[in-house]
């Protein structure tokens, strides 16, 4: 799942980088997994920013990361593209140009594995995942959506509103 907007500014709490007490920082985008086992009806989410229990129990990620109680200004409402793990495996690709500034020089340590390279051979499609925009998010969850989100190369977005609806209809 990729969580953004058309400002690129989402607020998450519980998260590594914060300096504050709350562990609140502002994402241009973030992507976390969310599992559904076929025998555990609790889906679990995996946040490797995250200070909370990892993996942690979906309805209990969203309570205390997105906190959907708190109000938040119309310009950093979050909205989330769902992919489906097999499809983000076969398409996906990084080749970390995201993190280089203007000259080409690092703005953060690299990760220690190879860049990821789609199946087509395609080095950079992160930037099709992480464009999230409110005018995109599907008007109601319906059961036609789990084929969008098992079929479709970049899923579909949902508002902040529908993501327990969806995913309550999966497990």
């Amino acid at each position: 799942m990729f969580i953004s907007n058309d400002k690129k500014q989402i607020p998450l709490w519980h998260q590594k980088a914060s300096h504050r007490a709350d562990g609140v920082i502002l994402w241009d985008y973030h992507v976390i997994c969310v599992q559904i086992k076929r025998d555990d009806k609790s889906p679990q989410v995996w946040d490797l920013d995250s200070t909370l229990a990892f993996p942690s129990p979906l309805a209990s990620y969203i309570a205390e990361t997105f906190r959907p109680s708190f109000q938040l200004f119309s310009e950093f409402q979050r909205f989330y593209r769902i992919v489906h793990g097999p499809i983000l495996l076969r398409h996906f690709a990084s080749d970390r140009r995201h993190m280089k500034d203007s000259d080409g020089n690092w703005t953060a340590q690299p990760p220690s594995y190879d860049p990821i390279v789609a199946e087509d051979g395609a080095v950079h499609t992160l930037n099709e995942y992480m464009e999230i925009h409110g005018a995109d998010a599907v008007p109601c969850v319906e059961p036609t959506l789990m084929d969008t989100v098992r079929m479709e190369r970049l899923g579909a977005v949902l508002s902040e509103n529908q993501i327990e609806e969806f995913f309550s209809m999966l497990s």
